[in-house]
């Protein structure tokens, strides 16, 4: 699987109409409603707001009043078929005063969302944990030779050092000699 390294916007246009296309890095958690009321206030007089999102438990899509089929679904595809997910893409469009009709409707927003992703920086993911370690001073040096390939989320020092880190899943018998507690299961950027 893989994802987008950061967000970004472009632009399509055909026959009059504007196209854009909008990706934002998301996971579970997001906030869908909140996202699109930015993105609506942000481009006011759009007259559609056509949305799909994929995570790796969920994923759904919005035609936002295009006709059933046209925008939302095709998005979709263009992201399983790439197979990506954490991307919430929304692509806002301006009427030009042509209509494109169903079959172009459908060419103009997975052209515009491939448009977008041919632009983007991507990686790609493998399954792994948020792993929480702790241990006494007296380990650090082993420790952060052991971590310096491995991403530190967090490094908290107290009685002891306390350690945050996220690790795929072929690299968690590196820490069998420490205590750990698996956070939560997570999907890692392979760098």
């Amino acid at each position: 699987m893989r994802t987008i390294t950061a967000n970004l916007t472009s632009k399509y246009e055909i026959k009059n109409s504007k196209f854009i296309t909008i990706l934002i890095k998301i996971d579970n958690n997001f906030n869908l409603k909140r996202t699109l009321n930015q993105i609506k206030e942000e481009y006011p007089k759009a007259t559609h707001y056509c949305y799909c999102y994929r995570t790796i438990n969920l994923q759904k899509s919005s035609d936002d009043g295009e006709p059933s089929g046209t925008a939302g679904i095709p998005m979709l595809n263009v992201l399983i078929k790439e197979d990506l997910i954490n991307i919430l893409a929304v692509v806002v469009r301006y009427f030009g005063g042509i209509k494109l009709g169903a079959g172009g409707l459908v060419r103009a927003y997975t052209t515009s969302l491939t448009t977008a992703l041919k632009m983007a920086n991507l990686c790609t993911l493998e399954e792994g944990y948020i792993v929480r370690i702790s241990t006494d001073y007296s380990m650090q040096k082993e420790l952060d030779y052991l971590l310096k390939n491995i991403e530190i989320i967090n490094k908290d020092y107290g009685s002891n050092i306390t350690y945050d880190i996220a690790i795929s899943k072929n690299k968690l018998n590196l820490l069998n000699n420490y205590s750990y507690k698996i956070m939560k299961e997570d999907w890692i950027i392979k760098k």
